[in-house]
């Protein structure tokens, strides 16, 4: 069973784009949250990651991995695709 992959963006975000591209180049599905201008939203993803409020954020199977650089970061470490490939936590 693939990771429940979980993205919170902004439209307009360089860093966002870059991220899902990572995502989509590896062929993953993923469940994005666009919180352009919610504040609500923007509070939620807030409390999951630790008080972290830049964007992306990113969680695998209900783990906060943290942003773009995060990711590419355990890409580069051989990581992710271990990560992706789970279902259960990091």
């Amino acid at each position: 069973m693939a990771a429940k992959v979980e993205i919170y963006t902004w439209s307009a975000c360089p860093f966002c784009i870059r991220a899902k591209s990572l995502l989509k180049k590896k062929g993953v599905e993923f469940i994005e949250y666009n919180i352009d201008g919610d504040e609500k939203a923007r509070q939620k993803m807030a409390q999951r990651s630790n008080g972290r409020r830049s964007l992306p954020q990113i969680f695998i199977n209900d783990v906060h991995i943290g942003g773009c650089d995060d990711i590419y970061a355990l890409d580069a470490q051989g990581k992710l695709d271990r990560l992706l490939a789970s279902s259960s936590g990091v």
